[in-house]
């Protein structure tokens, strides 16, 4: 045995590296362990290591005896999971093979600096088994109950990028073993290592009730027997797949976790059957109201869905941290909500509360997150954002003047900001503010900060409602002009730190982008049916539109397009997956440039199929444009961002041109 020099993960999740390097560990482990149950037992000459053939009926009957000897009180489901166990014991309980017995990340010593495993701890479990109860134990964290307090991780599996899927750790250990990757009996192990678990758990409260355990938390693992035990039961009644199921070619690209697969039909479903049959409620609700003094509000309907979809769990579908989605996976989530102009505000969805979530996720304080997130998170109180000013050019965002001035224990803020988006909807509550904090020695992207702002703070003025088209956009609650004029709030308010403001746009604005995007591509569907319907329908020179070839041909570009800036989305949202936002920022500027404009001609085509009909009330097309065109001018205008990807382009060619010169 020697002494090894390396670095050993105390948290599942592995904070503090990079995607890319957190699968490399992730797959370095699960190639270890195929490796360590390909050893031929004889030519160890571990024969006698174990007790041979039976391991999985001989598990069952231990932990069972085990737990009987431990239990307090009669958990029912611990009964039901071990008869199960034991009429269910795999037919090929022969298998011998090197067990580790306890195979977890924490156990495990990596390279200091390479992912490569150097040795692997804890060896008093091992002895010769079935060696699926090995992967069962390693797979134990990604089917862990949220009614459970997590084990050595600080946030769930799928709120991490970088963890491969289960079906992808199953993939690689099989061919790692060279044996199918459709594993026989996989319900029966799952069930067992959680049955082992709640075990576990019962006989260290035990040992505490008993005063033989010195840890202070001993007692609340009497809470988490049951769940567990409850876990165990329903994996047992699962049929699984361990390979990745056939998907279109875009998730075939873009693979999307089991988790988003299945949200997005659940998506689909509540899309087809409770929001588009009150479309029509929620439009004849505005067009009533268009010039009442309710016209901000929003129609009873809406409320009643977001309940429905809130008690389904479809809910804060954007937020990786909250919804276990990926940004691939969300993606096609939002194209599917964009086909519905009030869909994203059912799930919780809308902007700008979603990118204002995000900052308050990421950078806000405990007290922030407390008072402003967790409220708008449960969808109890709304945001806006205040960025663009009437009086500069808002695309060079080092332009902003409103002041931010530190007072005491206070900020007085002064200034006017303008296109506040959200502003009118009563039920916002709060405003995040970017201005200019006093310090002229600091670089010209550090005299910037973010401070949170509540509405009904005493010089907060809202002026006016601005009109997109002509439209005033109330569903959003429209984009305003707002005033403020020696307002006043807590020093406690700064979000992050003076001079971060910048910093915080960058990490708000990355994936707000592409959600914009990918929901306009949802626009462009919902365009292209319209034209096709129309095409199909209406008849000019004694033929239909569809057989012109002007018309045919606006339908087949329109579909090429469509599939053109799905897929550039889809590469941008997974390079925020693995890279993240700032390893993204080419990505996310060619999709935020390339979609609005596709949209905008697809949009453009229909009204032309359409005719006069086309830019009135009776179809979507005037406001969906309305809206779209706004986005070559929101978060950036599309001259930015094209500045900003030819200087990457000409920095990444660098290389390449000057070793030609």
């Amino acid at each position: 045995m020697d002494h090894v020099q390396g670095r050993i993960f105390r948290d599942f999740t592995i904070p503090g590296v990079s995607p890319a390097e957190r699968s490399a560990i992730y797959v370095a482990m699960i190639k270890t362990l195929a490796h360590l149950h390909s050893l031929n037992v004889q030519s160890l000459q571990l024969e006698g290591y174990g007790r041979g053939a039976g391991y999985c009926k001989r598990q069952v009957s231990t932990w069972t005896e085990q737990y009987r000897a431990a239990a307090h009180q009669d958990i029912p489901a611990m009964n039901q999971l071990s008869d199960w166990l034991m009429k269910n014991l795999p037919d090929n309980d022969n298998e011998e093979n090197l067990i580790h017995g306890d195979y977890k990340l924490d156990n495990i010593v990596f390279h200091p600096t390479e992912c490569r495993v150097l040795a692997i701890l804890d060896w008093e479990l091992s002895t010769i088994g079935h060696p699926l109860s090995d992967l069962a134990h390693l797979s134990l964290f990604y089917f862990w109950p949220r009614t459970v307090p997590k084990i050595n991780q600080n946030s769930y599996f799928q709120e991490n990028i970088g963890i491969p899927s289960i079906e992808e750790l199953i993939s690689i250990y099989c061919r790692c073993r060279g044996i199918d990757s459709i594993l026989p009996n996989w319900n029966f192990f799952l069930a067992l290592a959680y049955f082992k678990m709640a075990g576990i758990a019962q006989g260290i409260y035990s040992r505490y009730l008993l005063g033989n355990n010195a840890s202070e938390n001993s007692f609340l693992f009497a809470k988490i027997v049951q769940p567990l035990a409850e876990t165990g039961l329903q994996l047992s009644k699962r049929t699984f797949s361990t390979t990745s199921p056939q998907i279109d070619t875009s998730q075939q690209l873009f693979v999307q976790s089991k988790t988003g697969q299945e949200v997005l039909a659940r998506v689909k479903h509540f899309m087809k059957q409770h929001i588009l049959p009150a479309e029509k409620e929620v439009i004849e609700f505005y067009i009533q109201n268009e010039n009442s003094v309710d016209r901000w509000k929003k129609p009873l309907v809406i409320d009643k869905l977001k309940e429905m979809a809130k008690a389904e769990g479809l809910w804060n579908l954007f937020l990786p941290a909250v919804s276990g989605l990926s940004q691939v996976d969300y993606a096609l989530i939002a194209e599917e909500t964009g086909k519905c102009f009030f869909a994203p505000d059912v799930f919780n969805c809308q902007a700008p509360d979603t990118g204002n979530m995000e900052v308050l996720h990421l950078y806000g304080s405990k007290e922030q997150k407390q008072q402003w997130l967790e409220p708008l998170l449960q969808g109890n109180i709304a945001s806006c954002f205040c960025m663009s000013e009437p009086s500069v050019a808002s695309s060079d965002a080092t332009n902003i003047e409103c002041s931010i001035q530190r007072d005491g224990d206070s900020y007085v803020i002064n200034g006017k900001k303008w296109w506040s988006s959200g502003a009118g909807n009563p039920k916002c509550t709060i405003a995040i503010v970017l201005g200019r904090t006093k310090n002229a020695s600091a670089a010209r992207y550090k005299q910037h900060s973010m401070v949170l702002v509540p509405i009904n703070t005493p010089g907060v003025e809202i002026i006016r409602p601005l009109s997109v088209f002509g439209y005033m956009d109330n569903f959003h609650g429209g984009h305003f002009e707002i005033h403020f004029n020696q307002v006043r709030v807590p020093a406690t308010n700064l979000i992050l730190g003076e001079g971060r403001g910048f910093e915080i746009a960058q990490g708000r604005l990355g994936p707000g982008r592409i959600h914009h995007c990918m929901r306009i591509v949802g626009v462009a569907e919902h365009a292209l049916q319209i034209m096709c319907e129309r095409a199909t329908q209406r008849v000019s020179f004694k033929k239909k539109l569809f057989s012109h070839e002007v018309v045919a041909h606006w339908i087949a570009e329109s579909r090429i397009a469509i599939e053109k800036i799905r897929l550039l989305t889809l590469k941008a949202a997974h390079s925020i997956d693995t890279l993240g936002s700032a390893g993204a920022k080419k990505e996310i500027a060619m999709i935020k440039v390339a979609a609005p404009r596709t949209v905008c001609k697809i949009i453009d085509r229909a009204i032309q199929v359409c005719g006069g009909a086309g830019v009135s009330q009776d179809y979507p097309l005037a406001n969906m444009y309305a809206l779209t065109r706004t986005l070559r001018l929101a978060d950036g205008p599309d001259e930015v961002h094209l500045s900003a990807i030819a200087a990457m382009e000409l920095r990444d060619q660098a290389g390449g041109i000057r070793s030609k010169m």
